[in-house]
This record gives C-alpha cells, sequence and structure tokens, in this order.
C-alpha cells in the first residue's frame, strides 16, 4: 500500500454480528441526519454491492462507491476514500454480512485504513448478552479502533441501562434505537429493492430515520455527533490508457437492468468510450453504438414485458448476430437467452442472442467473489442469482472461486457475444475489458 499525500475527515465504519442486523437502515439513516445538518456525507458499501449504494446514495444525496480489497485492490480503495475525504465532512463505510466474514472481511478494511467501527447490534431478546457479544467482538483482533456499539431495537430505557451498565468502560453505547418498523427499508428475494421503485417511500423512511437516530435522549445517543478524524492518504494508480478511443457503447438500463458499478462507467469513459443508455422494457430503437452492454438486474420481475417488446429483442439479437461486441451479465446474460421462466413458473421469450434457457429457483442461488478467466485475461468478480440455465453451448472457461477447487460460473462466447452470470469489476483489467467491448478476441481456452 502505498503513502502519498494526506487528508483528515471523521469516519465510521458500520459492522455487526451478521447480516440483517439493521446495518443499510442505520446508516441511511446516519447519511440523512448529517446531510440535513448541512454536512457532506460521502458513503462507501464494503463489497459487490449493487442495492444498497442505491440506497444510500438517495440517503446522502452523494455518489456511493463499492470497497473490495480483493475486487479491486488496496491502492483503488485508499484513493477512494482519499477523495472523498477531500470533499466530505463525514465518510460512513458499511460493512458486509458479519464482522469477520469474508476472506478480506469488513474488518480487514476497516483495520487498514484505520477506521473506527461502531457495531450495529438487533439486541431484541437479549441484554447483558449484547454486551457479551459486542466486548467478544471489540477484543477478537488487535489491529481494530472499535468506538462503541448502536443497540438497535432497543425496546425501553431499563433496557438500554441494562446494555449499558454490563458493557465495559472502553466500549461505550453509542445509541439505542427503539424498534420502528416505518424505518426499516424494503426488501426481496435478492435483497433490498432499487431506489429507483420506492423513491418517494425511501424520503419519507430517511426523514424518519433521522428523527430515529436523535433517539428519546439527546444526551444518551453519541452518534449524532461527528466521529474523530481519521487520516487517509492518496495512492498511485495505473494511468487509464484511451483503449476504446472512438467506440460507443450502448448500455441497458431501466428498473429490468441497473446492477451498474459507476466505476465501470468511469473506466469506459475513461478509455474514451462514448456511453449512451437505453431501457429494453420501454425503447423501440437501439441507439447507435459499436458494442452492447447487457447487465444485471431484475429481468425475472419484468419478463413479460421484457417478452412484448419484440423490436428491440430483434436488434439485440441481430446486433450479435453480426458478430458485434455485447457483454451480457447475470440479469443481461438470462435476457439473451431463448426464454426465461420467472418466479411463478410463467415462461416468456427473449432475445434469443444465446442458446439456452432461463429460469428463477426460489431461494437456492450462487453467491461468492470468482475470478472470471477469460481469454483476454482474468478479470475479478461476484455471482449473485437465484436462477439456472440449461440447454446452453458449450463455455469457453469458467469463473475460478476464491478458494473452493470446483469450477465457477460457465462463461460462453458466440460470435461477439460474451455472456455469464459474472458481474465484472472493469478496473481489475482494463485491457481485459477494452478487449471484450472491442471484439478483439483471444483464442478461446480449452
Amino acid at each position: 500500500m502505498t503513502m502519498g499525500k494526506s487528508v483528515s475527515c471523521p469516519a465510521l465504519f458500520l459492522s455487526a454480528p451478521s447480516s440483517g442486523e439493521g446495518k443499510t437502515t442505520i446508516t441511511a439513516a446516519l447519511a440523512r441526519y448529517f446531510k440535513e445538518q448541512g454536512k457532506v456525507v460521502r458513503v462507501f458499501k464494503t463489497g459487490p454491492d449493487y442495492l444498497d449504494p442505491q440506497i444510500l446514495a438517495q440517503a446522502s444525496g452523494q455518489d456511493v462507491e463499492q470497497l473490495d480489497l480483493w475486487m479491486a485492490g488496496e491502492n483503488y480503495c485508499q484513493q477512494k476514500l482519499f477523495e472523498a475525504a477531500k470533499e466530505a465532512d463525514l465518510i460512513l463505510v458499511e460493512g458486509a454480512m458479519g464482522m469477520f466474514d469474508g476472506d478480506p472481511s469488513s474488518a480487514d478494511l476497516a483495520a487498514r485504513f484505520n477506521i473506527p467501527i461502531a457495531i450495529v447490534m438487533n439486541v431484541k431478546g437479549m441484554a447483558q448478552t449484547a454486551a457479551a457479544l459486542a466486548t467478544g467482538m471489540a477484543n477478537y483482533r488487535n489491529d481494530l479502533s472499535v468506538a462503541g456499539l448502536i443497540a438497535n431495537n432497543c425496546g425501553t430505557e431499563r433496557h438500554a441501562e441494562l446494555i449499558r451498565e454490563a458493557l465495559p468502560k472502553s466500549l461505550p453505547l453509542l445509541a439505542t434505537l427503539a424498534r420502528d418498523p416505518d424505518v426499516s427499508l424494503p426488501e426481496r428475494h435478492l435483497g433490498l429493492v432499487q431506489a429507483e421503485e420506492v423513491r418517494e417511500e425511501l424520503e419519507h423512511r430517511f426523514s424518519l430515520g433521522a428523527q430515529w437516530i436523535k433517539g428519546p435522549l439527546k444526551e444518551q445517543n453519541l452518534i449524532t455527533d461527528l466521529p474523530a478524524p481519521v487520516e487517509f492518504f492518496s495512492a498511485e494508480l495505473p494511468k487509464v490508457d484511451p483503449l476504446l478511443e472512438g467506440k460507443r457503447i450502448a448500455i441497458a438500463k431501466d428498473a429490468a437492468f441497473s446492477f451498474i458499478y459507476d466505476a465501470n462507467l468511469r473506466l469506459l469513459e475513461q478509455m474514451g468510450a462514448t456511453l449512451s443508455f437505453f431501457s429494453p422494457l420501454s425503447d423501440s430503437v437501439l441507439p447507435e453504438a459499436d458494442a452492447l452492454w447487457l447487465p444485471g438486474g431484475y429481468p425475472e420481475l419484468h419478463a413479460k414485458a421484457l417478452s412484448e417488446n419484440y423490436a428491440i429483442q430483434q436488434q439485440i439479437k441481430t446486433f450479435a448476430d453480426t458478430g458485434k461486441p455485447v457483454l451480457a451479465e447475470c440479469g443481461g446474460f438470462l435476457y439473451c437467452l431463448q426464454d426465461l421462466t420467472d418466479l411463478d413458473d410463467a415462461t416468456y421469450p427473449m432475445c434469443g442472442a444465446l442458446a439456452g434457457h432461463g429460469a428463477m429457483r426460489g431461494k437456492r442461488g450462487c453467491q461468492g467473489m470468482q475470478t472470471a478467466m477469460l481469454p483476454e485475461g482474468a478479470l475479478q468478480g461476484h455471482a449473485h442469482h437465484r436462477s439456472r440455465s440449461h440447454a446452453t453451448p458449450e463455455p469457453i472457461a469458467h469463473g475460478k472461486r476464491q478458494r473452493h477447487p470446483a469450477p465457477g460460473e460457465a462463461i460462453y462466447r458466440e460470435k461477439g457475444l460474451t455472456a455469464s452470470y459474472l458481474h465484472l469489476f472493469f478496473a481489475s483489467n482494463p485491457e481485459a475489458i477494452a478487449a471484450i467491448f472491442s471484439g478483439q478476441f483471444e483464442t478461446p481456452l480449452s
């Protein structure tokens, strides 16, 4: 990790014993509270998450970046934090899963950049035990700075008092947040809903959340004060070459296709590409383009509407059949197949740019970090889906799982189409991405 210029900014890392403790709800409420105080709040999300950043961006009024040491690398994460610290009054980082889960974990990220951690815990049904769990987490590693405990779903002041009295003096109770279903964020089968779908409802919940964060007794709630400043350092990032100079890339973006890293868009533009967006749900004509990107999303929720837009389906199929470059990720991959069966067992025709059939399968699926072992080079990415595909062609490669030796997601290539369940982080190998969107393919792997 390189050390360059430095700048200080108050920062707090919100982590928890597990998923479902209320991290995103509390991070969003904190972001909105400080925004209402006139502060510039920059929020980051740990790991390869698309939905939480949409929510947090609306709450904070600022773009939200994903930080992942494995997917993006240390220097990338370091530079993004440094850039945020230069403009922000507060940096909030929301962890993923439990504090020590994954490799690297939320704890690894917090330790690497010396960001103090607030442990978020759903304390419903326990009191002193919450203090014991928080104390154990705080002392599990000696390279972490833990600011204290945020007790979520705290029933009464007596409940809070029992927890507070059981905590060591080194681990303060930062806040006690009462049970309030009106503040909790709406969810669906892959996690939170997309912000665009419930924007007005979210605004109402954020406003309530800002009040909720204050708590009934201001003097007992420490999270309404800015945390201590953290020193963030600049990093040397590789120069981005204009490998896509003059290329026009059309990108599907609507309620069905929205799993797009802002970092990916930024990199394409830095490489010289001109980006345009279209909606497979409502547009009847593709933009003029040299390449297409069909990202992930929720095509299964919009399968009927997608199937009825026959004009755009045929144009996408023709585009792929002529050998022009197309990158299709997860939901985009399902859209390229012959048909898709939704959660109600209704089957709808899709583009047919790739042989095969897709079907949702309830709660069973695949998730995890994988490296896409493409002929053009390795790209870091991840899988997160609850569907299956069958009767597809022979893959040209597979993803490489982070630790498990079994082959990961299949990667397909037909003419200029590269398709997989994997969501790719473009900055992990700009040269490979440029080759894909330029159609400069290497010999397929055996």
